[in-house]
């Protein structure tokens, strides 16, 4: 929590979010208690189910998805506390929080049981569609009862035949009247259905009959497990569970596989404008992917502890003397002290921190890019954010799986089995790299339009901002080596965009984009380097001001970590760059059989 407390209100700044006039009515000692608050019913009501949610996993039975009974109790404690109503505004009967505060009351939850959040998240997703893009009609009915928690949401994207392949969704929408006949089959369904839901409202990508093929002919629509009928009442809307998901991890969040429209009798209403549907989603998907993250490293997070109280409890062997010597009359050693286990467990600490201080950030970034003033302002925002998005859901993921990889390798061969949790955050954890679009689609996205978009502006608005890290860092003797290093990796990355660059130029996108994953890494990998600048940056200015606020030890730390981070992971940039600046093309398809 010290930590956590530390990037929200010292690195990045909270207060000077709250000083906008959509959060007035917050300041950071209300946040601080909320917080607090978070953690007690968290401690309570989320870790104590933790590994009895995957002993006892979500799972399908005679027509209805089977749940622990603790997801039905925190969608009504979700409703009563805030968690769904957080971000939305007064209007919509919202708290109008910022993102930062949400993400943060987010994160705590998420590192105490992760498989619990997203039936949350998806609702406050689904429900915050309705509200921006849908009618009055559509807002009254629906936005109340998913805040509250009596309702459940999801987001209806993926089909059997489509995959990740948007443009190939077939499932119709044929008008009738004021609504539509909705007809076709969803997979992967996160919090799809489930016994002892009042109601799920889904948000369905369909295409309208007639419509364009491809992207342009998606339109979105509100179809809900159960309709009103013209009394107010519940009433079946032929929307039928199949069969479920059963996965390797995050085994009490349900996975579903719908079916819409068995006995024809589906109904689903527009959202917005006709083949819009797409623009529609991304246009949320900003929040869904810093979700990702978030999730992503708070259960990095909660492995980085597990493993370290672990190393802090466990004897075993002696320590190596300065004579390359063990004394086998010596008692064992804790494995804390060994240096091999002692570089794993600071890597976990600089990708779990590290990751936070990056959902923090472009938390921040969608707070500014919504609630200043001035135009000009909020489109910088925006921009800033739109770069970052596929980095935040990307690096904590990947990066994350990576660390909780080495928080079983401390525990060694009790890592491996069942008796510990590591095993299980390991589980949990992978499916972050796929969810909301994978690694290689992000990657892409970041490359192909994100460092292009407005002819390299955001990329330039970025490095402004890393810019302004590097000098103020300047001014602290102890950190002017880090940041030249920093500085030389800016440059670095010039270098590389200018050579990725040329076969765009040429037109040969296939080439410019075949290494989009490896630059994800490089870039990323110099982002957590600006995020670790700034830590340390926060610290050492406390330290030498005689800041009270955290101990001395704590900001010390800090700083250690950010040395490890340069030493340790910033070079690995070197490499990538090398690689990214081959001219070798081998993983383009030919007609050679490279894989006979």
């Amino acid at each position: 929590m010290e930590t956590l407390k530390f990037l929200l209100f010292n690195v990045h700044d909270l207060k000077s979010v709250l000083e906008q006039e959509r959060f007035a009515e917050y300041d950071e000692a209300s946040i601080a208690m909320m917080l607090d608050s978070v953690k007690d019913f968290s401690d309570k009501e989320l870790y104590p189910y933790f590994r009895e949610m995957d002993e006892n996993p979500a799972h399908f039975k005679d027509g209805e998805i089977i749940v622990h009974p603790q997801v039905n109790k925190y969608m009504k404690a979700g409703g009563d506390m805030g968690f769904i109503s957080g971000p939305f505004s007064y209007e919509s009967g919202g708290m109008q929080m910022p993102s930062m505060a949400v993400n943060a009351s987010a994160f705590i939850q998420e590192a105490a049981n992760n498989h619990l959040p997203g039936y949350i998240g998806l609702t406050v997703g689904a429900a915050e569609l309705i509200a921006h893009f849908g009618n009055q009609f559509l807002k009254d009915t629906y936005v109340p009862k998913m805040i509250s928690g009596a309702w459940g949401g999801t987001m209806c994207l993926t089909e059997p035949q489509a995959g990740s392949s948007l443009s190939d969704i077939v499932t119709t929408a044929i008008p009738d009247g004021d609504a539509y006949k909705i007809n076709g089959q969803k997979i992967f369904i996160s919090g799809g259905d489930y016994k002892g839901a009042e109601n799920i409202v889904h948000l369905v990508l369909a295409r309208i009959k007639g419509a364009p093929a491809g992207t342009k002919g998606i339109s979105l629509f509100v179809v809900p497990k159960h309709r009103l009928d013209e009394g107010g009442n519940l009433e079946d809307n032929d929307v039928t569970t199949v069969g479920d998901f059963q996965k390797m991890g995050q085994k009490g969040y349900c996975t579903t596989h719908l079916f819409f429209g068995d006995k024809e009798d589906c109904t689903g209403w527009l959202v917005g404008e006709p083949n819009q549907g797409l623009k529609y989603m991304f246009l949320m998907m900003n929040g869904a992917r810093i979700a990702v993250g978030r999730g992503a490293a708070a259960i990095a997070t909660g492995a980085y502890h597990a493993s370290l109280n672990y190393a802090k409890e466990r004897p075993q062997g002696r320590e190596l003397q300065q004579t390359g010597k063990k004394d086998a009359s010596q008692e064992q050693t804790l494995i804390i002290n060994h240096p091999d286990v002692r570089r794993m467990l600071l890597l976990q600490k600089v990708i779990t921190e590290g990751a936070l201080s990056l959902v923090f950030l472009t938390s921040r970034y969608q707070d500014l890019s919504q609630s200043l003033p001035d135009a000009e302002s909020r489109a910088k925002y925006k921009l800033l954010l739109e770069i970052l998005t596929p980095v935040v859901k990307t690096y904590p993921s990947e990066m994350g799986i990576t660390s909780v990889n080495n928080g079983v390798q401390v525990l060694g061969g009790y890592g491996f089995c069942s008796d510990y949790i590591l095993q299980q955050y390991l589980r949990d954890i992978r499916i972050s790299a796929i969810y909301e679009g994978t690694t290689g689609i992000q990657s892409q996205d970041l490359l192909g339009r994100k460092v292009t978009m407005e002819n390299g502006k955001a990329l330039q608005l970025l490095s402004e901002e890393i810019m302004n890290t590097i000098k103020e860092s300047m001014a602290y003797e102890a950190l002017k080596p880090l940041a030249e290093k920093l500085g030389n990796k800016l440059e670095l990355t010039q270098e590389v965009l200018k050579s990725l660059m040329t076969y765009a130029a040429k037109g040969d996108y296939q080439r410019f984009l075949a290494d989009a994953t490896p630059f994800m890494e490089f870039f990323s990998t110099i982002i957590m380097a600006w995020q670790w600048l700034d830590i340390g940056c926060e610290a050492q200015k406390a330290l030498l001001s005689g800041d009270t606020n955290f101990s001395a030890e704590f900001y010390e730390n800090k700083i250690h970590a950010m040395q490890f981070y340069f030493k340790y992971e910033l070079p690995k940039t070197t490499g990538l760059a090398e690689l990214l600046m081959d001219k070798q093309a081998l993983t383009l398809n030919s007609e050679k059989q490279v894989f006979a």
